[in-house]
């Protein structure tokens, strides 16, 4: 719908978009119109990818059919997150009970610490951090979990079968996918260099890739055919033992007996509500599904859209003080749910939200030195130093909504930017460096100044948390019938949410969520919105470099300390994170695409 706005003044124009909501906004929007499609829809940050997963849509599979031929598309097409060497999330929510018993699954395929890792690993004997030891190399690969996440997701809820739904990425990485220019600049990473495989396979030994230019990958192409023929291989099979071998000659953790143990585990996934909406979420390992809930639990009492429009101040304040007071509980409770008992229920409590709501002050910043948690809610917090960790902002997220209206949200990474940089010798696929994700040492600050406490410290079979928060969110779902009777009836589709970005994760997908649910922006604007992020600790208010100034000297003279994101680099465009969104009409059940046009080569495809 189009919109009229002031040249002189940033006006709040009321209109309604496809997805249901009063849109406000608080400045001129591009006219960003959503990708829209009456049966399905596939939405990731690569074309190839996303295509592939249409196609096996109109195969006649299921959204976890195209949700697993993505994810091994990616593992082709975005090789510096995409992959089979990494791990992740998936969230299922069925439409009906023809799949997963109408039951809401979460898979957790996060990688784990293997057999031989020690807490101090990666200090030297003065107990000092060695420089790069968990980021790059063999060394800081954790036993990789897509390909059993992937494969447990085709078995139990797909239709197709392994063998049909990696023909895309199978056929990718033998024929090869045109570069763009993004593309072919993202392959020129230093990184690549650290191991001959990798400058071999992804910069031709010093011939770089340039845009245009077709890029193959022959020995992935035959790694996948090998994992379709039997994912168990990877595992338990020759697979495991060479990618076993190659750790060892090159000094690294992984053995045949770590990747044997590895498992996907099936958890119960979060559930919480706003404004009359059922969220559903990720649990830990995730830190971000109970981040998220308890920020919505202490904005649900204010009306949002009321005090200001989308990214004015007046809503900057209170949602920034929310993620403040969340990442504070974050950074003191939450671990490998394995491994230790986190106050979840309490954490989720609307009496908690509603006793840190009476802690902000309506006009001005709280600084984090002086946040006291309220009283009589909460346990202690596990005693320790000062807790910093480093989280890789280098991921990436996928949504899809079949035609029956199941619904997958699924975020997945190999931690930083290529991962590890170790390519697995003539397997053609790069490691994980999340070992990184734990806290290497308790009390010293890292690139990300984010904070965790003792609970995620490292153990050997241990997984590290994580901010990945894929999120759906839907009408109340109804329970029909009397005991063995009874039947869970899903309410309807509303969103499909979640983006990469290490610890900006969780801001993300929250203010994806309040863009739409409060200031009815449709999907693609929401896609496409500036980003705001606060994790308590560093105390700083940080934006991308394209939010209004306006805005941002705003926050300053509520007592922020602001940062805006590469504002001195001319160069760098400044952004973060990386939404792929998909948004349901309630009324005709039409689907809504946003493909975050922060990079060029993604895209909404539906039909």
């Amino acid at each position: 719908m189009k919109k009229v706005f002031s040249a002189a003044l940033a006006l709040s124009i009321v209109t309604v978009t496809t997805e249901g909501f009063a849109q406000r906004t608080a400045q001129p929007m591009p006219d960003t119109k959503p990708v829209t499609a009456r049966h399905a829809m596939v939405v990731s940050i690569q074309h190839d990818a996303s295509d592939a997963g249409l196609e096996i849509l109109k195969a006649g599979g299921n959204a976890v059919d195209a949700a697993v031929a993505v994810g091994f598309a990616l593992a082709v097409t975005y090789p510096q997150a995409g992959n089979i060497g990494g791990g992740g999330f998936m969230l299922i929510r069925p439409a009906s009970t023809r799949l997963a018993e109408g039951k809401p699954r979460f898979l957790d395929y996060r990688e784990k610490a293997p057999g031989a890792a020690s807490r101090d690993m990666y200090l030297d004997k003065e107990g000092n951090i060695i420089p790069k030891l968990s980021t790059v190399g063999p060394k800081a690969s954790g036993v990789p979990g897509t390909v059993a996440g992937l494969t447990y997701a085709e078995e139990h809820f797909g239709k197709l079968g392994m063998k049909r739904v990696m023909q895309p990425a199978i056929r990718l990485a033998r024929d090869g996918y045109s570069l763009t220019e993004m593309e072919a600049n993202n392959l020129h990473d230093p990184i690549l260099n650290h191991t001959p495989e990798s400058h071999h396979v992804f910069q031709r030994d010093g011939n770089y890739y340039k845009a245009g230019e077709v890029f193959r990958q022959p020995e992935l192409a035959q790694t996948l055919e090998r994992i379709a023929a039997n994912p168990e291989d990877f595992y338990k099979g020759k697979l495991a033992q060479e990618i076993a071998d190659y750790e060892k000659q090159n000094d690294g953790l992984i053995t045949s007996a770590d990747l044997a143990a590895y498992e996907c585990k099936e958890r119960e996934p979060l559930v919480g509500h706003y404004r009359g909406l059922e969220v559903l979420t990720s649990p830990p390992p995730s830190s971000g599904g109970i981040v998220l809930l308890e920020t919505l639990n202490i904005l649900q009492g204010y009306d949002l859209a009321k005090l200001g429009a989308d990214r004015s101040p007046e809503q900057v304040h209170l949602i920034t003080e929310a993620f403040r007071r969340a990442y504070m509980d974050r950074g003191d409770y939450l671990g490998d749910p394995d491994f230790m008992q986190m106050p979840l229920k309490q954490m989720a409590d609307p009496a908690y939200a509603a006793a840190w709501r009476k802690t902000i002050d309506p006009e001005k910043a709280t600084p984090s030195k002086d946040l006291v948690r309220p009283a009589g809610f909460m346990p202690e917090p596990p005693k320790e130093d000062d807790k910093p960790v480093h989280e890789s902002p280098q991921t990436t997220h996928f949504s899809v909504v079949d035609a029956e209206g199941n619904a997958v949200s699924s975020t997945y990474t190999l931690n930083f930017t290529f991962g590890s940089g170790v390519t697995v010798g003539h397997l053609g696929f790069l490691l994980n460096d999340e070992m990184d994700d734990f806290a290497s040492k308790m009390g010293v600050p890292n690139g990300f100044g984010l904070i965790q406490g003792p609970a995620n410290a490292i153990a050997p079979g241990k997984r590290p948390l994580s901010s990945m928060t894929p999120t759906i969110v839907s009408e109340p779902g109804l329970t029909i019938g009397l005991g063995k009777h009874r039947v869970y009836k899903p309410g309807k589709l509303r969103l499909v949410l979640g983006s990469p970005g290490g610890s900006t994760i969780i801001t993300t997908v929250a203010n994806d969520l309040i863009s739409v649910v409060d200031n009815g922006l449709n999907i693609q604007q929401a896609a496409d919105a500036p980003r705001f992020h606060h994790q308590y600790l560093p105390d700083i208010l940080q934006f991308e470099k394209n939010f209004p100034v306006a805005t941002v000297d705003a926050m300053k003279e509520r007592g922020y300390t602001t940062k805006r994101k590469a504002e001195f680099d001319e160069k760098n465009a400044g952004v973060w994170g990386d939404s792929e969104l998909i948004a349901v009409d309630p009324k005709t059940g039409m689907l809504s695409g946003g493909q975050d046009k922060r990079h060029d080569y993604g895209k909404a495809a539906g039909y």
